[in-house]
């Protein structure tokens, strides 16, 4: 879960410019926008002779529709946040591997190597975790920004200044922490309210966009927006006089994961690519350019000292954050809905 692409555009060309006609096979990577540096990919490359493609999406939402319409075997990885790994598990688009198989299957850090949305960590491994909440241009609003009322109930100061994710599962889980109901309800009434809260607001929102997010906020497009903390973090490296919140009612907690893809067409590389990752220097490398966390042991000594200080990636102990619930069907198709009403 971050120069952005719109899916299906994209379909980025990331070989060497010499010995790509020796190459031993091909990696074909699904990738979240601005995510990665070209270098990684070339080092990758370089080591194991190999020619790697990489096409871009926005949201998890986003790479399941295009999986599900027929893009499923054209890809070997990718690179789905938590819940969508397990929905993807559910439909049956993950293959398996043997921990065997990965001899850097050890560096993954205690906390990460069994996980809920994976357990035993069979289809996927740690890429990079965060959070998603919002941030504020301090030039347009002085007040206290750590309350999800910034997006749900905003001061006149940021009313029809605000960019909202295009992420269905992350907007609807930060709505229902505002409300402080449950995530995946089952109440009518508490969906009843959700629903209502979010058409209500919607009207104080100038825009939808996961790879916009950024630029907005540096150009002044936008006084505040829904935000990954580390897209945060480079807004403000480029100049821009936002601040990070970390709101009371609480806010997204993600981890974003390589997995292996059913039917890839190239598995082996799949297999040496993930190894490739678990690789304290090259994740690092990911971190420093992405500006989030990752869940490998022995990263620290590769980060530079603004990727340990970056007050985005420290939360305060006392707040809570929450991971994107996978709903049940029923649920899901309520949700469905409401975002679908949403975005009318």
């Amino acid at each position: 879960m971050k120069n952005a692409f719109k899916l299906g555009v994209s379909a980025l060309a990331l070989t060497l410019a010499s010995g790509a006609a020796q190459a031993e096979g091909k990696l074909s990577v699904y990738h979240w926008f601005e995510y990665i540096p070209q270098e990684v990919l070339d080092k990758f490359a370089a080591e194991h002779g190999v020619e790697v493609t990489m096409d871009t999406y926005d949201s998890n939402e986003a790479m399941l529709a295009s999986l599900k319409a027929g893009k499923l075997g054209s890809y070997d990885v990718a690179v789905p946040g938590d819940y969508m790994v397990e929905i993807m598990a559910g439909e049956g688009m993950l293959d398996t591997f043997e921990h065997t198989e990965l001899s850097n299957f050890g560096n993954i850090q205690p906390q990460w190597a069994d996980v809920s949305f994976d357990p035993g960590r069979k289809s996927s491994i740690p890429y990079q975790w965060g959070s998603t909440g919002f941030s504020v241009n301090r030039d347009a609003y002085s007040g206290d920004i750590n309350t999800t009322s910034i997006i749900f109930d905003p001061p006149a100061e940021l009313k029809g200044k605000i960019n909202v994710l295009d992420s269905q599962g992350e907007v609807l889980a930060l709505a229902s922490m505002h409300l402080g109901i449950p995530q995946c309800t089952t109440d009518r009434e508490q969906l009843k309210a959700l629903n209502a809260l979010l058409q209500g607001v919607k009207g104080d929102w100038a825009s939808f966009g996961s790879d916009i997010a950024k630029d907005v906020l540096v150009s002044g497009d936008a006084s505040a927006g829904m935000i990954y903390n580390g897209f945060s973090a480079k807004a403000r490296s480029e100049g821009a006089n936002i601040e990070y919140a970390f709101p009371k009612e609480g806010f997204v907690v993600w981890m974003d994961n390589v997995v292996l893809l059913k039917d890839a067409p190239n598995r082996d590389n799949a297999i040496k690519f993930m190894n490739f990752l678990l690789e304290p220097e090259n994740i690092a490398a990911i971190t420093n350019y992405a500006q989030y966390t990752a869940g490998i042991e022995g990263v620290d000594q590769f980060l530079t000292d603004e990727v340990k200080t970056a007050p985005e990636l420290n939360p305060p102990s006392d707040q809570p954050g929450q991971f994107v619930m996978a709903c049940d069907q029923a649920v899901q198709e309520v949700y469905d809905t409401i975002w679908t009403n949403l975005k009318k």
